[in-house]
């Protein structure tokens, strides 16, 4: 049955990305109705302006009659008044290829409720259905949502519903020609659908994803949070990114992240590693996030910024679970979590910011700082996703040494869960802390004064030592190097303190380190740089130039700001001890200490 709010999305021209959409409101306000558009998707902490999409918007009463429609502001309409119902016709240009937006093409459609549907204000909290129409001229697309169905047929166009616009915009819609797949996961249906071009191994990412599933399920306590859960993946050239919703999660990923046919099943390549570290984060958020909600989330305010200073804990720890679960599970060797743990470090060490904005102010700013990057960003921002997960181990490392391994981070999130997300309540910085001194004693606030508020290094090299890890810190041997290896033990690079990337004339510098040879010799991000010592140069030789010369050397460079001529003279330095490793301990007692940090079994305790 049709609701009293009904929606309609339709394409007439997929080709033209434009979807079409009807909303009919059955008893609109007497007083003339306001419809308004989010701002900003839940999940992704920047105002967004969905409503600058809207390319044609007009209104009618029961009689067809034309109903006046004025702007109010950048995303809100005023109609007015009218006797019966009202139907708002809109269109929507749809061509953002993310997984925050609406795209929409001859290949296929997707799009996030908070980029389509207005809102009609004053109602909701009350139900809605939305016709999901196939576009005209196409026969063999399907539908991937978790969206409830009224009257469609599964993977089907028809009548879908949810019980108010909070639930309707948390749902995402795939349309098109996708590969879908089905399994369960402690009694739970799931589903991945992936559209896009691509030659994979689908039935081992299944079999994969059905064990992070279960155990993420395990680690909270049956019953899930949801009826059933969708992978939707967008595979593309080159891309990387995800976004949780309640029952499914969007992910964008690269052709190359997935299994490749007859690759190693012990010995998973870096990129399904990767990829598969990505589905476990966004899959922990069903829990971290959309039912463990900071205060100030309930509800969303979808019109403004909604400063939280925890976004460390909801990002940073999921993002400490994500790589945790995959070595649980068996999905990787704990000599290959190392390796990764190690990668999260070196990220870490190489932002200079984490010297100046503490990891409260990171996730108080994200909205401004971290989601409005620049040039200089690395030099005064910390993240809270890189550093809140490197919080997360510590919290982890010293829950356990100080209860005597009687209590972990587990502990922790299984009481937030059951205290504050069984009882729809949000959470502030001083209920995390109450817990965390529950278990384990006054230190935990000590702990988390200097890490959340404070700019020093945070306690991991310790608190790996004592686990009988051994943190080994050495310069980058280059561009690509990632840690989380070994070098190879030759003399540390000569270095300018800058990250490039290829430009027409030359090698234009896309960060300049604060501190470094290159800024105390005037060079800028930005800056085209087009010979050295008289030699031209670009982006293939730039790292060979560099290293024909030694430690302490000055060089001539000679560069282009914006169409002004620069010489300037630079001293190299020795490339900073930035890169770590973690190898695997050769020691048995070691080993075992280190494998009962990173294996404890995922199974929902009992909770007092």
């Amino acid at each position: 049955m049709q609701a009293a709010i009904h929606y309609r999305v339709a394409s007439a021209v997929p080709a033209s990305h434009r979807f079409q959409v009807t909303l009919t409101i059955a008893q609109p306000d007497p007083q003339g109705q306001c419809l308004w558009l989010p701002d900003w998707i839940p999940g992704s902490y920047m105002i967004r302006d969905f409503a600058r999409n809207i390319t044609k918007l007009n209104a009618c009463d029961a009689n067809g009659q034309t109903v006046t429609c004025r702007a109010l502001d950048k995303s809100s309409w005023q109609c007015a008044p009218v006797t019966g119902p009202l139907t708002v016709h809109y269109e929507v240009y749809a061509w953002d290829l993310s997984v925050r937006s609406a795209h929409l093409d001859q290949h296929h459609g997707y799009f996030n409720g908070t980029s389509l549907f207005l809102a009609v204000a004053g109602q909701e909290a009350d139900p809605v259905s939305v016709a999901l129409c196939c576009p005209e001229g196409v026969s063999d697309w399907q539908v991937a949502t978790t969206l409830p169905k009224l009257s469609a047929e599964s993977l089907g166009f028809g009548l879908y519903g949810a019980e108010n616009y909070d639930a309707l915009i948390d749902h995402p819609v795939e349309m098109g020609r996708f590969t879908y797949a089905e399994f369960e996961a402690a009694g739970v249906p799931h589903a991945i659908a992936i559209t896009g071009q691509f030659h994979a191994d689908v039935p081992r990412l299944v079999r994969d994803l059905r064990v992070i599933c279960e155990a993420q399920i395990a680690f909270f306590g049956a019953p899930a949070p949801f009826q059933s859960y969708l992978f939707q993946i967008m595979v593309v050239g080159q891309g990387y990114g995800g976004l949780e919703h309640r029952s499914s999660t969007s992910l964008l990923c690269s052709r190359d992240d997935l299994p490749a046919l007859g690759e190693s099943e012990s010995k998973p390549s870096d990129r399904y590693r990767a990829l598969l570290g990505l589905c476990s984060h966004e899959y922990f958020h069903s829990w971290n996030v959309k039912q463990l909600k900071p205060q100030a989330f309930m509800p969303y305010d979808l019109r403004r910024e909604v400063h939280t200073d925890l976004l460390w804990f909801f990002e940073g720890v999921t993002s400490y679970y994500d790589d945790l679960f995959l070595v649980r599970t068996g999905l990787i060797s704990p000599s290959s979590y190392l390796e990764l743990l190690a990668q999260h470090i070196t990220r870490h060490i190489r932002t200079p910011g984490r010297e100046h904005q503490t990891l409260a102010q990171s996730s108080f700013d994200a909205w401004t700082k971290y989601y409005k990057s620049d040039e200089n960003s690395p030099n005064s921002v910390v993240s809270y996703y890189i550093k809140g997960a490197l919080l997360a181990l510590c919290l982890d490392l010293t829950l356990r040494a100080l209860t005597h391994q009687q209590h972990s981070l587990d502990t922790l999130m299984r009481r937030l869960w059951r205290r504050f997300a069984l009882t729809q309540t949000g959470i502030v910085e001083q209920d995390i802390r109450d817990i965390l001194v529950e278990l384990a004693g006054p230190a935990m606030n000590d702990l988390l004064d200097k890490a959340l508020h404070a700019t020093e290094e945070l306690p991991w090299q310790g608190l790996l030592r004592d686990l009988g890890l051994k943190p080994t810190l050495r310069a980058s041997e280059g561009a690509s190097d990632a840690g989380g290896r070994p070098g190879t033990g030759s003399a540390p690079r000569p270095w300018l303190g800058v990250k490039t990337q290829a430009s027409e004339g030359g090698v234009q510098l896309t960060f300049v380190q604060s501190g470094s040879p290159a800024e105390q010799a005037g060079l800028s991000a930005g800056d085209i740089v087009v010979a050295i010592d008289g030699l031209r140069v670009n982006h293939s030789t730039w790292d060979k130039r560099l290293q024909q010369r030694a430690v302490g050397d000055t060089i001539s460079v000679y560069a282009f700001r914006r169409d002004e001529w620069l010489a300037t003279r630079c001293q190299l330095s020795a490339a900073p001890m930035d890169t770590c490793y973690l190898p695997w301990p050769d020691d048995m007692a070691e080993r075992q200490a280190a494998e009962q940090w990173m294996l404890t079994p995922s199974v929902a305790l009992p909770l007092p």
